[in-house]
C-alpha cells in the first residue's frame, strides 16, 4: 500500500500520479485524509486527556492523605475514562477505514511510466529473433490433438471447459519444459529454487495485492480465508512476510514452479481457443526481494532473466512496456514478453516483469535492517520465467514441421529425449 505519510504530506502529487491509470482511485485520497484527521485528532485529544486523568489521580491521592473530600474530582476522572473509551473506538474505526480504503488504492506508476489509457498504447521496447516462415501455419489446437498430446474433450468430462488434460507427448514436453525452465534460472541466473504450497491464506493474497481488489478472480475455500494461488508470486513473496531481513542477505532471488488457478472473470469474449486462456495452468515464477535504490536495476535484469528461456529455445518474441491505463494494481512499471504463435498469427504474452518498490512490502510488513540499525521497507519484484500454456503454444506451432510433427529445441533435447514428435 501507499505510505500514508506521502498522501499527508503531497496529496495533489499522489492524486496526479494516480488519475493517469484511469478510474476513481485517485478520488479516494480525501477520504483517506478524513481519516488520518479523524485518527489523529482523536489521538491527540486522547493523550491530552490521559495527562489531566494522571495529574487529576494524583491529586486525589493527595486530598485523601489530607482528609478532603474527593469525589468531584472522581467523577471528573470516570468521566474522562468514558471519553478516552469514547475515542478509542473513534480511532478505531477510522484506523480500519483508512486501512481498508489504502488497500483499495493501487500503486503509483514510475514518473517515467508512458501515459496510455489501454494496451493499445504500450510502446515497443524491443524484438529478438525472426518469425519462422512457415507457409499455413496449423494451431495448436489441431497440431497436438492429431498427435495425441492434448485432449480438451477430457478435460471437459471431468472438469469443465477451460481445462485440459496433457496426454502422452504432451505430458513429457510439458515437464520437459518445467525443469528446463527450473535448471535454467537456478544453474545460470542465480535463483533459489523453493517449493510451497498451492493454497495461502487471505492475508498473503492481501499481502501481494490479489485482494481486495481482485477476488472475483479467484478461487477461494473455507469462507474466502484460504485461496488456491493464481500465481506462485503470492507464496514465494509471502515467505518473508512480517520480517526484518539483515541487509547481507539482500538481494534475495527466489524461483518456483507452481500451478495457477484463475476463474478468468469477466474474459467472456476475449480468445479463449485451445489453451490460450484456461483456469489452471502451470507456471515458473521470479521473485526478487532487494534494497530500495537497487530495485530499478534489478528488474532490468529480471527481465533478461526471463528473455533468457525464450532466446535458449530459439523463439521470435518482443517486450512491451505497459503504460498507466494497462498497469496491475500493485505495480509501479511493468514489462511485459510477448512471443510470436505462428498458428495464432499474433503474439502472446508469457511473461510479466513487474517492479512494486514497497508497495507489497508495506502490505506484509516486509523489511530490513541496515548497518546503523535502521529498519526499511524493502523493494519487490517478480517476473514470469515463464508461463507455460503461451511457451507450450508458441513452441509447437513455431516448430511445427510440414508433415505435421514438432520438432524439439536442441536446447530442450536433454530434457525431453528426442529430437521430434510424430
Amino acid at each position: 500500500m501507499l505510505d500514508i505519510r506521502i498522501i499527508r504530506e503531497n496529496p495533489e502529487m499522489v492524486r496526479e500520479r494516480l488519475k493517469p491509470r484511469g478510474g476513481d482511485a485517485w478520488r479516494l485520497v480525501d477520504d483517506v485524509l478524513k481519516c488520518d484527521e479523524t485518527r489523529r485528532n482523536s489521538e491527540t485529544e486522547k493523550q491530552s486527556l490521559q495527562a489531566k486523568r494522571k495529574n487529576a489521580s494524583k491529586k486525589i491521592g493527595m486530598m485523601k492523605k489530607n482528609g478532603e473530600d474527593t469525589s468531584v474530582l472522581e467523577n471528573e476522572v470516570r468521566a474522562i475514562g468514558e471519553r478516552i473509551k469514547e475515542l478509542d473506538a473513534i480511532s478505531e474505526e477510522a484506523s480500519q477505514k483508512q486501512e481498508a480504503l489504502l488497500m483499495s488504492i493501487p500503486n503509483l506508476p514510475h514518473v517515467g511510466c508512458p501515459v496510455g489509457l489501454d494496451e493499445t498504447c504500450n510502446p515497443e521496447i524491443k524484438k529478438w529473433g525472426e518469425k519462422p516462415n512457415i507457409v499455413n501455419p496449423k494451431d495448436h489446437v489441431e497440431l497436438t490433438t492429431k498427435l495425441g498430446m492434448l485432449s480438451f474433450e477430457d478435460a471437459v468430462r471431468i472438469t469443465g471447459s477451460g481445462f485440459v488434460v496433457y496426454r502422452g507427448a504432451g505430458a513429457r514436453l510439458e515437464r520437459a519444459l518445467i525443469n528446463f525452465l527450473l535448471d535454467v534460472q537456478t544453474q545460470e541466473n542465480g535463483y533459489q529454487e523453493v517449493g510451497v504450497p498451492f493454497m495461502v491464506k487471505r492475508e498473503c493474497m492481501e499481502g501481494t495485492g490479489q485482494l481486495p481488489k481482485f477476488e472475483e478472480d479467484m478461487y477461494g475455500t473455507e469462507n474466502q480465508q484460504r485461496f488456491m494461488i493464481p500465481t506462485a508470486e503470492v507464496p514465494v513473496t509471502n515467505l518473508y512476510r512480517e520480517m526484518i531481513v539483515p541487509e547481507s542477505q539482500l538481494p534475495i532471488k527466489m524461483t518456483a514452479y507452481t500451478p495457477c488457478f484463475r476463474r478468468e472473470a469477466g474474459s467472456a469474449g476475449r480468445d479463449n481457443k485451445g489453451m490460450i486462456r484456461i483456469h489452471q495452468f502451470d507456471k515458473v515464477e521470479l521473485v526478487k526481494i532487494v534494497k530500495p535504490d537497487h530495485s530499478y536495476d534489478e528488474l532490468e535484469s529480471l527481465l533478461a532473466d526471463a528473455e533468457s528461456i525464450l532466446q535458449k529455445l530459439g523463439l521470435h518474441y518482443r517486450v512491451i512496456e505497459l503504460c498507466t491505463g494497462d498497469l496491475g494494481f500493485s505495480s509501479a512499471k511493468t514489462y511485459d514478453i510477448e512471443v510470436w504463435a505462428p498458428g495464432q498469427g499474433k503474439y502472446l504474452e508469457v511473461s510479466s516483469c513487474s517492479c512494486f518498490v514497497d508497495y507489497q512490502a508495506r502490505r506484509m510488513k516486509l523489511r530490513y535492517k541496515d548497518a546503523d540499525g535502521k529498519n526499511h521497507f524493502c523493494h519487490t519484484l517478480n517476473g514470469s520465467g515463464t508461463a507455460l500454456p503461451r511457451l507450450f503454444v508458441a513452441l509447437v506451432e513455431s516448430y511445427q514441421q510440414p508433415d505435421g510433427s514438432i520438432r524439439i529445441p536442441e536446447a530442450l533435447v536433454p530434457y525431453f529425449g528426442a529430437t521430434e514428435i510424430r
